[in-house]
């Protein structure tokens, strides 16, 4: 079997393994197309994910059938503001040997799983949230000194509600930069309303099969990583950053007005890591400027810090963003 042949058949199986994936997903979850496709490219990616959406949209839900589908060790971390980092770390406890003798044990906390659940992320205190930050970034945990390593995979999947601010400490800007991506979750349409309410009062019962495992998330990301990713395209996402940047030359006007802060390198590592995973859930082997634009919107829209005047006006990353895709004069500018 040629490479060319060996390469074919890998894009195969995996085709296979997410199709799968998707239709056990969508068997339970109703509606959310989108927000299952940009989790799922994320996990692909390796990277973490922001939900942010009202109360009982289904997120903690989504979360778990994902980690169910997967099969994949699921842990859930309820935030309150009086969560302490040892009860999301774990700590070393003094425990007699058979001599008698008092020794460190290391004790787990729920962050050694491979999905966890930051359920409400932003009703947790500052020197909370920052005990995800070594782990979310280097996979590691520090305790008394001692180093520990996540498991692999490893994702942190936090969600936040975007009305209720009060008694929450909202996330600081190197937190949600780990975030590879943040997805909206969008309220449902009248018959997406009536499936739901048919699946959850009725007598019938949805039994979830596990569509992939440890082994076929880990081989995805790898094979994600191979998806070819030409200059040109290259050349677009980099321009893409750069004129999130109110000072850059190629910036639009409603950057250099109404932005304080744009998008630093790890926002393009995540723009070309999820259209990396976007095109192989695609069944293609390369990157696609429609690869880049469709995941520029959960990709950039938490790393754009408006000004003064950008809140007064009420502009939203969402609406500038929509301006940088429809910029047409990118190859001149970058």
């Amino acid at each position: 079997m040629s490479v060319t042949q060996e390469k074919e058949q890998k894009f195969a199986q995996a085709a296979d393994i997410i199709a799968r994936v998707k239709d056990e997903i969508q068997s339970f979850i109703v509606g959310q197309e989108e927000v299952v496709e940009h989790v799922l490219w994320s996990i692909f990616s390796g990277g973490h994910v922001l939900l942010e959406g009202l109360p009982g949209l289904g997120k903690t839900m989504l979360i778990k059938t994902i980690a169910e589908v997967l099969d994949l060790k699921f842990s859930r971390i309820q935030f309150t503001p009086d969560i302490m980092p040892s009860d999301i770390t774990g700590t070393m406890l003094l425990q007699p040997d058979e001599a008698g003798r008092q020794t460190f044990s290391f004790h787990k906390g729920p962050i050694f799983a491979n999905i966890i659940l930051a359920d409400e992320i932003n009703r947790a205190t500052p020197k909370t949230q920052s005990a995800l930050l070594e782990a979310m970034g280097e996979k590691t945990v520090t305790i008394m000194g001692e180093t520990k390593k996540m498991e692999k995979p490893f994702f942190v999947l936090a969600t936040q509600n975007p009305i209720d601010m009060e008694g929450t400490y909202p996330l600081p800007e190197a937190q949600t930069d780990r975030f590879l991506c943040k997805v909206n979750v969008v309220y449902p349409t009248k018959e997406e309303l009536k499936e739901i309410a048919r699946r959850t009062t009725g007598s019938q019962k949805i039994h979830l099969n596990k569509a992939a495992g440890l082994k076929d998330v880990i081989a995805l990301q790898e094979l994600s990583r191979e998806i070819l990713l030409s200059d040109e395209i290259l050349d677009y996402a980099v321009w893409m950053v750069t004129a999130t940047h109110p000072d850059s030359e190629g910036a639009p006007e409603t950057v250099k007005k109404h932005v304080q802060y744009g998008s630093g390198p790890r926002g393009l590592q995540s723009l070309i890591s999820m259209a990396k995973a976007r095109a192989m859930c695609s069944g293609r082997f390369h990157v696609s400027i429609g690869d880049i634009k469709n995941v520029a919107y959960p990709v950039l829209r938490h790393r754009l810090i408006l000004n003064f005047e950008g809140e007064a006006a009420g502009i939203s990353a969402d609406s500038i963003i929509e301006v940088l895709l429809k910029e047409t004069s990118w190859g001149a500018k970058s």
